[in-house]
């Protein structure tokens, strides 16, 4: 890995997961390194991953795979997976995609990037992947890294907001595409601080209409496919077009807080530790995958107010198949409407649009009658 041999940047590929790969190419230009990034997921990638996985793996794994054939196809030195302990397929991934990688001939390098070593995690993989030690750059890296993955994630949340609420549908979009090419060209984090005032002053030109009855609903699941749009088969577009606000419980930045960023530097309640105190009594520990998460996330929308949560899983995950069976005695006791997707390459669109428009519906009409009797009670008084 040798840069100075043949005096080209080295190229590392890492897999699709909404805007992570923008975050990364930033990070890796301390290095001199370039980060491959594939075309975004397709029906090709998915295809790719089917015809060379398992048949009954998650749709994640199926994903990630079709990422790297098609990294590996387009020209990448390095392949780079997350990897994690725990009862979560995840953390046999790298076995498996090496050696599927290996059986299609490709001689590609693989490296792994282990998710709970936290700052030493990130040091030892530019360790790796450079061949020498740096620890400045990698300090450097590593903080602009965080600090995108934030700041991405805050212009979801304004995405969200604006599409809810446009008036020439697809605006706000258009708005945000601008702001994610801002962001790829970012080369220090002095420029960083400076664009996120640019961001917000651009999305806010998107012309939104401010009395539209707008509803307000959390998406939990597998992280992989509430941080995915090609996965999750856009769900966020889809509800932005019917009135709906979302807001994902689980993102980047939420999990960087538990497992990279130092206590001292957390600030608040994190998520896992929130999931730890709203999950009992119905789930008292971690039992894998982001189901502690997901019990809990229910919880705090209801908590909250919140006109309604959407729970998607991949088909065959163990974690959240144990999650949407806890959901019914939940309801019990969280005055909140619960829609379960259970996603995988078989998943057609028709159907789940129907089911999202059905959704919708159930809860406008819940919140009006909720306002009603509110009103009621007010006039009584």
């Amino acid at each position: 890995m040798k840069e100075q041999q043949n005096d080209k940047k080295i190229k590392v590929a890492f897999p699709h997961m909404g805007t992570i790969s923008v975050a990364w190419s930033v990070a890796l230009r301390e290095f001199g390194v370039e980060a491959y990034v594939p075309p975004y997921t397709s029906k090709k990638t998915l295809s790719l991953g089917v015809k060379n996985a398992p048949e009954a793996v998650c749709l994640p794994y199926k994903l990630i795979l079709g990422n790297f054939i098609e990294a590996i196809e387009g020209g990448t030195d390095y392949v780079a997976m997350l990897t994690s302990p725990g009862c979560c397929r995840l953390g046999v991934y790298g076995i498996n995609i090496q050696s599927a990688l290996a059986d299609l001939g490709y001689e590609t390098k693989y490296i792994e990037l282990s998710l709970y070593d936290g700052i030493k995690g990130l040091f030892n993989f530019f360790h790796k992947l450079l061949g020498r030690t740096d620890l400045i750059a990698s300090i450097k890296s590593t903080i602009m890294m965080i600090r995108m993955v934030f700041a991405l994630d805050d212009l979801e949340t304004l995405l969200a907001y604006y599409r809810a609420r446009e008036i020439n549908q697809g605006e706000a979009e258009k708005h945000y595409n601008k702001c994610i090419e801002m962001y790829k060209q970012v080369k220090h984090l002095r420029e960083l601080r400076k664009l996120k005032k640019k961001v917000k002053a651009e999305m806010a030109k998107t012309q939104i209409d401010k009395k539209r009855e707008i509803l307000n609903v959390d998406i939990t699941g597998e992280i992989y496919l509430v941080g995915d749009p090609f996965s999750n088969q856009y769900i966020e577009r889809e509800l932005g077009r019917m009135g709906v606000q979302t807001r994902r419980s689980l993102t980047v930045s939420s999990f960087l807080k538990d497992a990279i960023i130092p206590k001292i530097f957390r600030g608040k309640e994190t998520h896992l530790q929130r999931a730890e105190r709203l999950a009992k009594p119905y789930l008292n520990r971690d039992i894998g995958g982001d189901s502690l998460e997901c019990v809990s996330d229910v919880a705090y929308a209801n908590l909250n107010k919140k006109d309604g949560i959407i729970h998607i899983s991949p088909f065959t995950c163990m974690p959240e198949i144990m999650s949407q069976n806890i959901f019914p005695a939940m309801r019990e006791h969280h005055n909140i409407p619960i829609l379960t997707l259970v996603m995988d390459e078989q998943s057609g669109k028709a159907g789940y649009i129907t089911r999202l428009e059905a959704f919708v519906d159930l809860m406008r009409r819940k919140k009006r009658k909720n306002i009603m009797a509110e009103n009621k009670i007010q006039a009584k008084l």
